[in-house]
């Protein structure tokens, strides 16, 4: 009942805001009655995709239905750059209109400029979610690193989302990237699918292909507890990767020794009690010698906790970055950092803006990566 609630406010919201955006751009395209009619039928196939978008990831996997995601999805992506671009040309003939320099050119060539300029943003924010994401090399300088330690590399991929539209051959090329990289170990740091194992079993296979000296390490993030955590932590396990639930493993190299431990999404406490994310307990029972504790965890907001652990890194995901403007803006409402490599008291955090993309196929100011962080000497 409270899901039905939830989906009748979000359509209305989307219908006032369509309303919002033909009464403010077609009056002043000048279309004449055929062309405001053909405007408002684009406006109204807007109002019924973008829901099956948001619903898309529990579609049947079927090929009409397949086309329905990808055309939903798209949809959501350009209706999010029409909605900020209306927005903005409103602000600007504001200014304008208090200047006293607004024109009736200026009206129609901004209110022209808008379908294009969102049309535009979307077509480039999709070529640039679907590229192979790029390699970004981090260096994170650790205080009394041991000699056998220094260029010890973690591999990181994030918030792939495997799902209606990102499927195996996508991320079989993430995995071979990955794998050329050579990495020491291999850490995937949460909201790895969007649907259920039964759905998206054959999609996430070549993570089984993942290869690194020392494991391949996986901690849930929010996406997993919407699509059945307890079974993908199973599958995952499954393919190879051993799964941090609130653990630690301890390595070595020559006399040195390094923690990757691994905690339960931020909010799994709300899905699973006995998943509650716990950074002491992830690093319960080490020796006190280790030299370096390095923490995965999805959520930039662990760091806190992580800090007061004593770990010396931290490894997070699910900000994307902020994928496209202006979500970017809305990151740091809920989390400390958006991207790059901060610090929390003695404690480094690299944020991740994420392998794959959520929802619209749509990167815009932040592009995807996978993450090789080297340890080095401070």
């Amino acid at each position: 009942m409270r899901a039905s609630r939830s989906f009748i406010v979000i359509l209305s919201l989307l219908v006032l805001l369509l309303v919002y955006i033909g009464m403010r751009i077609l009056p002043d395209l000048a279309l004449g009655l055929g062309g405001n009619l053909v405007g408002v039928l684009a406006l109204a196939l807007l109002g019924v995709l973008v829901p099956v978008g948001l619903m898309s990831a529990s579609l049947r996997r079927r090929r009409p239905s397949h086309l329905v995601a990808w055309g939903g999805l798209l949809s959501m992506g350009f209706f999010s750059s029409l909605l900020v671009m209306t927005l903005a040309r409103d602000l600007v003939l504001l200014v304008l209109m208090l200047a006293g320099v607004l024109s009736p050119s200026i009206i129609y060539g901004s209110a022209l400029a808008v379908p294009l300029v969102a049309l535009g943003v979307t077509v480039v924010g999709f070529i640039n979610a679907r590229r192979l994401a790029r390699v970004v090399k981090v260096n994170v300088p650790i205080r009394n690193l041991p000699p056998a330690l220094h260029g010890y590399a973690i591999a990181q991929i994030s918030d792939i989302h495997v799902g209606p539209t990102i499927k195996r051959l996508f991320l079989n090329a993430i995995v071979e990237r990955v794998n050329k990289l050579g990495a020491d170990a291999i850490a995937i740091t949460g909201d790895l699918v969007d649907g259920s194992v039964q759905r998206l079993r054959e999609h996430t296979a070549p993570l089984a292909q993942l290869r690194a000296n020392d494991g391949v390490f996986f901690v849930t993030g929010n996406h997993e507890y919407y699509s059945g955590a307890e079974e993908w932590i199973a599958e995952v396990r499954r393919l190879g990767v051993t799964v941090l639930l609130n653990q630690h493993v301890l390595r070595r190299r020559g006399d040195a020794s390094l923690m990757i431990a691994g905690v339960a999404d931020f909010s799994a406490h709300q899905f699973n009690p006995t998943h509650r994310s716990d950074p002491q307990r992830a690093a319960a029972g080490a020796p006190q010698d280790i030299d370096v504790r390095v923490l995965l965890a999805h959520q930039p907001r662990s760091a806190p906790q992580a800090a007061e652990a004593g770990f010396d890194l931290q490894l997070s995901g699910h900000t994307h970055g902020g994928q496209f403007f202006p979500w970017n803006l809305f990151v740091p409402l809920q989390q400390p950092f958006v991207a790059g490599l901060n610090r929390v008291r003695d404690m480094w955090v690299y944020t991740s803006r994420g392998t794959g993309y959520w929802g619209p196929p749509k990167r815009f100011g932040a592009p995807s990566e996978i993450t090789l962080v080297r340890l080095v000497p401070a």
